[in-house]
C-alpha cells in the first residue's frame, strides 16, 4: 500500500517498528484539529546515541517496505533529538535526557496546547483559549526546535511577525472544554484489540498472540484506547464497546 496509507495505518506500521527494536515509553499523541503539522506525534526515547539512530532506521525500513513512504529526517547527527517528519505523523525519537527537557507530552496532551496555522482569527482565539504558542505550518525545523526550547524556558512560542499581530488582541484564557469519548480517533489497530476484548480475549499475552505483535505493543494500544475513550479499566471498554454497537458480535450457534 503506497503512499495511500492512512495516518491510523501509519501509527500502526511505526509503533510496530519502535517496539520491535525495544523503544521506551512509546506514545502517540493524536493532535488534529490542534496543529497543521501534523494528525498524529508519536514520541520514544533510547537507552542511547546508538539505539537512538537504531530505533530511526527501524521505523524508516518498515514504512518504505509497508507504506511505501520516505521520511523527512532531522538531528540524524544529533544525539538529542531525531525527528522523522512523514507528513501527517511525525515521530520524535529522543534521548532520555532530551525527552525531560522537552516534555511534548505535557505540551500536547494539555488543554493549553501549541496551535499552528496563519489566519488571525484563529491566531486570536487560540490566544484566548490559554495556547502557549502558535506556530506556522511553514516553519523550518530549527526554529521549530529553537521555539520549543523556548517554551521550556517560560517564553511564549511566537514568531516577530505574530507577536506583532497580537498586540491589539487582548488574550483572555478561556475555560477548557470537558473531555469527550470519540471513538472515531481509534486506529485500526485499537479498534482489532477492541474487538479482541470483546470477545473475551483479555490478557495481553493471548492478544499479542492473536495480534502477532509483543506485549508492549499491545500495552500501548490499551493505553491509546483507555486514554481516547476516557475511560479507565478494560471492563469499562468492553460495556462502552457494546452500548455503542463498536463490535458486531457472531450470533451463537445453537
Amino acid at each position: 500500500m503506497p503512499s495511500s496509507a492512512t495516518a491510523s495505518e501509519k501509527v500502526d506500521i511505526i509503533v510496530e517498528a519502535l517496539d520491535d527494536k525495544h523503544a521506551l515509553d512509546i506514545d502517540a499523541i493524536p493532535v488534529e484539529g490542534r496543529t497543521l503539522v501534523a494528525d498524529y506525534f508519536i514520541l520514544t526515547h533510547s537507552t542511547s546515541s546508538v539505539h537512538q539512530r537504531a530505533l530511526a532506521d527501524g521505523v524508516v525500513e518498515a514504512m518504505e517496505k509497508r507504506a511505501g513512504q520516505r521520511a523527512r529526517r532531522e538531528g540524524a547527527t544529533d544525539a538529542n533529538w531525531i525527528l522523522l517528519d512523514y507528513g501527517d505523523v511525525v515521530v520524535h525519537i529522543f534521548s532520555q535526557e532530551a525527552r525531560a527537557i522537552y516534555d511534548l507530552e505535557s505540551l500536547w496532551k494539555s488543554t493549553e496546547a501549541l496551535r499552528a496555522s496563519d489566519d488571525d482569527a484563529h491566531l486570536f482565539e487560540a490566544i484566548k483559549s490559554g495556547a502557549q504558542g502558535y506556530l506556522l505550518k511553514d516553519l523550518e525545523a530549527a526554529q521549530f526546535f529553537t521555539l520549543l526550547e523556548g517554551v521550556e524556558r517560560g517564553e511564549p512560542a511566537l514568531t516577530p511577525s505574530l507577536a506583532r499581530r497580537l498586540l491589539a488582541e487582548f488574550a483572555h484564557p478561556a475555560k477548557a472544554v470537558p473531555a469527550q469519548q470519540n471513538p472515531d480517533a481509534l486506529t485500526d489497530r485499537e479498534r482489532e484489540v477492541l474487538e479482541l476484548l470483546v470477545r473475551g480475549v483479555t490478557s495481553n499475552r493471548k492478544l499479542a498472540a492473536k495480534l502477532g505483535v509483543s506485549e508492549n505493543t499491545v500495552k500501548f494500544h490499551l493505553r491509546n484506547i483507555l486514554d481516547k475513550l476516557h475511560l479507565n479499566n478494560r471492563a469499562q471498554v468492553v460495556s462502552y464497546a457494546l452500548r455503542h454497537h463498536m463490535v458486531e458480535l457472531p450470533e451463537d450457534g445453537g
